[in-house]
């Protein structure tokens, strides 16, 4: 099952439905559509907060999209969750039982620590 990606906000436990992206260069900041891959120096935001993103003073705030709607459980996230649930409620089969090994018919053994004197 593919796990949703969350919205990067703190305290923020909504599925992320956009990307918000920094242009330094420009001093523009991109909000867009949620991108395919989670990307090291991009935000994933949900609906409400990339609706109500305000940029830093001075620069331009570009919305690729005029709408973000939080996506919903597709057919085959659902199929996976199913699965998963199946999978996880059938019995194991039991392991078999330990039995230690038979005592090797052998000379006593002797303790594998001595003490050394360092008599001169």
């Amino acid at each position: 099952m593919i796990a949703t990606r969350q919205c990067s906000r703190s305290s923020c436990a909504r599925p992320a439905a956009a990307t918000l992206t920094y242009v330094y260069a420009d001093s523009t900041v991109v909000v867009g559509q949620l991108s395919a891959a989670a990307e090291p120096h991009s935000y994933d935001l949900c609906a409400h907060h990339a609706d109500r993103f305000t940029a830093p003073r001075g620069w331009d705030v570009v919305h690729i999209q005029s709408e973000f709607v939080e996506p919903e459980p597709s057919s085959d996230d659902l199929e996976a969750l199913a699965r998963a649930v199946r999978e996880a409620g059938r019995p194991r089969p039991a392991a078999p039982a330990f039995t230690p090994p038979a005592p090797v018919a052998s000379e006593p053994r002797r303790g594998h620590l001595r003490v050394i004197t360092n008599d001169a």
